[in-house]
């Protein structure tokens, strides 16, 4: 008798999800329904707004009114640049959304050359600012009337980086963004669901798809989003007592974010999710204890978000997983065919996930179909990856692509960078590994006479976003293959000028020579003097954080403004010199909010309350005066118009809100 010894390829059981999608539908219908379960509940708190359901629906409607008022509506793109953590930054959402418009996200840091790129590229009808204003980019049309939104139409634009220099932009329609949210409800927490005594952290900028995750882990499930400030989440470590003093139930981030956070931080998080980078086996170590899901995910921007996903344990290997429901993955070969269990080859992806590119000779390269596995329409990741039995495992990247941060980064886009820099003939950019395991971005120049490190950098800087401006390191020449393309893995590191003696010059000593020796170990870069710069020598607000949590020891005062407001060694050493005397703290213990302390903040919530009761009392009031003047009906309670008018000038209109804000905020 013959026996069947083929092996069968990768996982195709467990891999191939697509017929169970959930069924479609629109963000707009996610939203909408958690308004009507609970129009009560809080929908964004930002610490000195809080908005319920009902209200973030009413905002979003009048911005959507706005918007076709001026034109704008169904099959539109709209920008959005408007400050991290404002609440108008969710209105705006929302509010292009209930117009039938795609928004596209700027993040308000970002340079505005960038925002100019990423707008024009997208062709963007208007653009909504802070304050809600709306900027046209075209002549004013006609009024638009409000048409329901489909499940076909695009729900968001985001941009990603690009192998040729120019950001690529990828389009994610309303049953692919519904779908993920949807999925999403399917995997997480299924004994308890996510609901409205939840509080869901905000803490990645919008620019990053992964801010989407953020926002409908909170609106699909009547939760509360709260927005972290950016400071905040640049120190990376002081986020543990916000999380704390914040209630915060639920969190999604990046592994990098999370291993600078105390363990009695997350208390009270029962729901930890990350992504955007490999994911160290430590955290699940650490953290998957105590009955809290800790979940490791992965998705490609042009899969809408998330593909698939796996619980991180306290032990065993830390896995990708499986995919959601209606996603397919495959692992094939060069040729396309599927390999068997075990054998590493490139990731493919398809299903309702699947987004495209606004450019669509981009698109029919990357969104070809797969004939081997009888698709016709894939998305090759370039992710290796291997199934082992339980789901996939991540095996590094194919390609140029890298992530830093959880931030995809396109190396092309960083070489034409570099090349586009006075004085510059020849460019590559690589990642390399610091002493302490940090992942560092370095741009490797070749230079003609009179090359500007300093006047390059600044020039860099105001181009592109942080996560893109490389560490400059100026070589004689640049090493290639036999194909005549540059070999990265060739280019030095570490860097001569660190690899020379491996200690700082004689001159630092004391706090700048402990300085220069962390540098050194965070960076992997040797300080020759107190004038040199931690931002020019490849620091980032990672990096940043990382050199508080370790001082913190030392000097418990000591944040992450304090290094921005000091970048270099000798500013810097002064600055901790000045703090109070040096303690041997080693052990700063994040602990839960006392009663008192919880009882003090609910008191302090009467007056955004009350404030919320007068807002919807003027709008009755209103209405009575109004039905009293066009009908006789002596029952009814009226007052002075001139009252209705004030209190809808103060409590109504966005301007006195604002105000009111800004003089709570104030107060506080």
């Amino acid at each position: 008798m013959a026996v069947d010894t083929e092996p069968s390829p990768a996982g195709r059981e467990h891999l191939r999800r697509g017929p169970l999608a959930p069924p479609a539908r629109t963000l707009v219908d996610v939203f909408r329904d958690s308004v009507g379960a609970s129009p009560d509940a809080a929908a964004v708190d930002n610490g000195v707004e809080v908005l319920t359901y009902a209200e973030l629906d009413q905002a979003a409607d009048d911005l959507a009114g706005t918007l076709h008022a001026a034109g704008v509506g169904r099959g539109d793109k709209v920008g959005i640049r408007v400050r991290s953590g404002a609440v108008e930054l969710y209105v705006a959402v929302l509010g292009v959304l209930a117009a039938g418009a795609a928004y596209v996200p700027v993040d308000a840091d970002d340079p505005d050359e960038r925002a100019r790129l990423v707008f024009d590229e997208a062709d963007v009808a208007a653009v909504v600012g802070n304050g809600l204003v709306l900027g046209l980019r075209r002549p004013p049309g006609p009024a638009r009337q409000p048409a329901p939104v489909q499940p076909g139409d695009d729900a968001w634009v985001i941009f990603t980086s690009g192998s040729t220099g120019k950001p690529k932009g990828v389009a994610v329609t309303h049953r692919s963004a519904a779908a993920f949210v949807d999925a999403e409800s399917r995997l997480f927490l299924l004994d308890a669901p996510i609901g409205p005594t939840d509080r869901v952290m905000a803490g990645l900028s919008v620019g990053f798809d992964a801010s989407c995750e953020e926002m409908w882990l909170a609106w699909a499930h009547e939760a509360c989003l709260v927005p972290a400030p950016r400071s905040l989440v640049r120190s990376g470590v002081d986020v543990g007592p916000w999380l704390v003093a914040n209630d915060i139930t639920v969190v999604s981030t990046v592994p990098t974010l999370v291993s600078l956070w105390p363990t009695e931080s997350l208390e009270r998080v029962r729901l930890l999710i990350m992504g955007g980078e490999a994911c160290p086996p430590e955290i699940g170590e650490r953290l998957a204890r105590g009955g809290r899901e800790v979940w490791n995910t992965y998705g490609p921007t042009e899969a809408t978000v998330v593909s698939c996903g796996a619980p991180l344990l306290d032990h065993g290997p830390v896995r990708i997983g499986l995919p959601l429901d209606g996603w397919d993955l495959a692992v094939v070969d060069g040729s396309g065919s599927p390999v068997t269990d075990g054998e590493v080859g490139e990731l493919i992806i398809g299903g309702v996930g699947l987004a495209r590119y606004l450019d669509p000779a981009k698109d029919a390269e990357k969104y070809a179909p797969m004939p081997t596995l009888g698709w016709e329409r894939a998305y090759r990741s370039g992710d290796m990856v291997r199934f082992d039995g339980e789901g996939l495992v991540f095996a590094g990247r194919a390609d140029d692509q890298v992530k830093l941060g959880g931030r995809r980064i396109e190396l092309g886009e960083v070489d034409s960078a570099l090349l586009g820099l006075d004085g510059v003939v020849g460019a590559a950019a690589a990642v390399r590994r610091s002493r302490a395991g940090n992942q560092l971005l370095v741009g490797y120049v070749a230079v003609q006479d009179g090359f500007d490190a300093v006047t390059a950098t600044e020039r860099l800087r105001a181009e592109m976003p942080a996560a893109l401006v490389p560490r400059l390191a100026v070589v004689t020449d640049l090493p290639t293959r036999t194909s005549g393309k540059i070999d990265r893995d060739a280019l030095p590191w570490p860097l001569p000028r660190a690899a020379s003696d491996g200690a700082p010059d004689a001159e630092l000593s004391g706090t700048a020579a402990w300085v220069a020796d962390l540098w050194l170990d965070v960076l992997g870069a040797v300080v020759r003097g107190p004038g040199d710069d931690f931002f020019d020598l490849g620091g980032g607000s990672l990096t940043a954080a990382q050199v508080v949590s370790r001082r913190r020891s030392t000097h418990p005062e000591i944040t992450v403004a304090d290094l921005y407001e000091n970048p270099t060694v000798g500013r810097l050493s002064d600055a901790l010199d000045a703090m109070t005397t040096p303690t041997s703290t080693t052990d700063r213990r994040v602990r839960p909010t006392p009663s008192k302390t919880q009882v003090g903040q609910v008191v302090c919530t009467v007056p955004l309350r009350l404030l919320s009761g007068l807002r919807w009392l003027t709008w009755v009031i209103a209405g009575c005066n109004l039905l009293a003047s066009l009908y006789a009906l002596p029952w009814l309670p009226t007052v002075s118009w001139g009252w209705v008018v004030a209190g809808w000038l103060l409590l109504v209109l966005a301007p006195g809100r604002m105000a009111l804000s800004a003089l709570g905020a104030r107060l506080l």
